[in-house]
């Protein structure tokens, strides 16, 4: 078989490269082992403010501008909806918060998201004594339905192959790649957490973070917006929510912990007061870099292997801008920005 690129890995980072090849008429086979659920997993938010300090996101407005038309193009192809705006009510914890949720607001970066007013309306079961910041143009992508269906479209294509990759298979070249019966010009690698283990791309400084959620149902919790506070609480529809996350940076498991729904709950229990039942508990690896910026770049001795990781919490506004850059540096020569490429550790 001769393509034009392997990828391995099929999380957000993977789908939005091979939708870049797509659109760009490349030929492509992916590896996907299923180890690696972080994107699943995901809250899969987009929303342009760090909202424990109301400063903006790196890159925010320019992720969101390709991030949004990106979904929206997908949501066309499988006629099924993906983006699913939803506000956000972040809690005041004091007075000074209120102050610095005004003076954020006056930010041009943020003034189309963030609303000038405290909102002190009451919502039963939410404790909120200070009150409320509301943002706007805000949303969750639902990354699961997304992957589970982009999986079935490339393996009705022949283009998926559900098993580990073996890095001592591949056979690199100086103008391919060859990997058992497979040759192509250029392989990426997607891996998430899963890069530890490659071989060529370990020196790279990831910190994975994982994070475990809970899916609860609480039918007197009647509210339509994300609530913020120690942790979140997402509304999925149906008095259904999605509450998460931990950070467990010691812990390189995928599996749920009884610590960690421990955490969840007592977080969430602080400001939630009325009953809840538990209706799913996962986990899943950030694959975080200490800068919080993405790894993208070609090998620095092998110019055929190129990597796209690194998205840590903010996947869904990342990998459409990332992927298009790395397309771009690949396929155009268009340099990378210093920020996102993998030179800066070398």
């Amino acid at each position: 078989m001769q393509v034009d690129y392997i990828i391995v890995g099929l999380g957000l980072a993977g789908l939005a490269f091979t939708k870049e090849l797509d659109n760009n008429k490349k030929s492509f086979i992916v590896f996907e082992d299923n180890s690696q659920n972080s994107s699943i997993v995901a809250g899969g938010m987009y929303n342009p403010v760090i909202l424990k300090r109301f400063t903006p996101v790196w890159n925010a407005i320019e992720q969101l501008e390709i991030a949004v038309p990106f979904y929206a193009k997908l949501e066309k192809q499988f006629n099924k909806k993906y983006n699913f705006p939803v506000n956000i009510y972040r809690i005041f914890k004091s007075v000074e918060e209120q102050n610095n949720w005004f003076i954020a607001c006056d930010n041009p970066l943020l003034s189309n998201y963030m609303v000038p007013q405290i909102i002190n309306k009451k919502f039963e079961g939410v404790l909120a004594d200070n009150g409320f910041g509301k943002l706007t143009n805000t949303g969750r992508i639902d990354t699961k339905s997304l992957l589970e269906d982009y999986k079935s479209y490339l393996a009705d294509r022949n283009l998926l192959k559900n098993e580990s990759f073996d890095y001592d298979e591949l056979k690199i070249n100086d103008d391919n790649v060859a990997y058992k019966n497979i040759k192509a010009a250029k392989i990426i690698f997607c891996e998430g957490f899963g890069s530890t283990k490659n071989p060529f791309f370990n020196y790279l400084p990831m910190q994975e973070a994982k994070g475990e959620l809970i899916i609860i149902h609480s039918p007197k919790l009647n509210v339509d917006f994300l609530i913020k506070a120690s942790v979140f609480v997402l509304p999925l529809g149906n008095n259904y929510f999605k509450v998460g996350a931990t950070f467990n940076w010691k812990d390189k498991t995928n599996l749920p912990t009884e610590e960690g729904k421990r955490e969840l709950t007592t977080k969430l229990e602080s400001f939630i007061i009325v009953p809840y039942t538990i209706i799913e508990h996962t986990a899943g690896i950030r694959p975080t870099v200490k800068d919080r910026r993405p790894l993208v770049g070609k090998h620095p001795i092998h110019q055929n292997l190129a990597i796209l990781n690194g998205l840590g919490t903010r996947g869904v506004m990342i990998a459409p801008i990332a992927a298009k850059a790395l397309y771009n540096y690949l396929e155009e020569n268009v340099a990378l920005d210093n920020e996102i490429s993998i030179a800066r550790f070398q």
